[in-house]
């Protein structure tokens, strides 16, 4: 008997904290549908550049998360994948806050998995960055010409919404890990220029220097 009344007020709870988590979620203002609607889907959005001191403003802004279930998301997606496959603009990710919408939104070019193919993932969240780092050159699209080595975690944990509405979490690991990091930076305001300066004052050791790494060729 105390365990049904443990499950039901377990699940009354999450039913309650599931509706706050819903009405925490912003709707699109109207500046902001009048900016995904200025052209059709296929239209590439402007990218925002750090040269410019108002877009510097808005890629130095934490973004807000989506109702996984507002339609004009797919619309915004549309858009944002039309600008990172444009030749003018052509990258392995992009974050909203690029085209100018804060919100959490970000396209990814899955390196990890066969065809390379890029997916959309709505108010994504690492949960969990692995100690073992990889260090390797980064470019981004809102500083053209401009590139830098950087630490980033080799692995990681992310939890996000599909363009369903469906919510997963996953490990990914490699160079797609890289990337998602990068783009979710962006969702928090940050810069890959801002984790060169950060890491400036890190100090780092060779992982083979402290465990026996292999890989295993065949």
């Amino acid at each position: 008997m105390k365990l049904i009344i443990s499950l039901v007020v377990f699940y009354c709870s999450f039913l309650l904290n599931a509706q706050t988590m819903n009405s925490t979620y912003e709707q699109f203002s109207k500046d902001e549908i009048k900016l995904i609607t200025s052209k059709s889907a296929q239209t590439p959005m402007r990218v925002l550049l750090t040269s410019s001191t108002a877009d510097t403003k808005v890629l130095r802004t934490v973004s807000k998360d989506l109702d996984p279930k507002d339609p004009m998301i797919k619309l915004l997606a549309d858009r944002m994948y039309a600008t990172v496959q444009d030749e003018m603009s052509k990258g392995v990710g992009i974050a909203a806050p690029q085209i100018g919408i804060n919100r959490n939104a970000i396209w990814v070019q899955r390196i990890d998995k066969e065809g390379q193919p890029f997916e959309f993932y709505i108010n994504p969240k690492i949960t969990w960055y692995s100690s073992i780092l990889r260090y390797g050159r980064e470019g981004c699209l809102s500083i053209p010409d401009k590139f830098g080595k950087v630490y980033r975690s080799l692995a990681l944990q992310l939890n996000y919404f599909d363009l369903e509405g469906n919510q997963y979490e996953e490990i990914v690991e490699g160079f797609s890990a890289v990337i998602f990091q990068h783009e979710y930076d962006h969702l928090i305001g940050k810069l890959f220029t801002d984790r060169i300066v950060e890491q400036e004052n890190s100090t780092f050791k060779k992982a083979d220097e402290i465990n026996e790494v292999y890989y295993q060729t065949k």
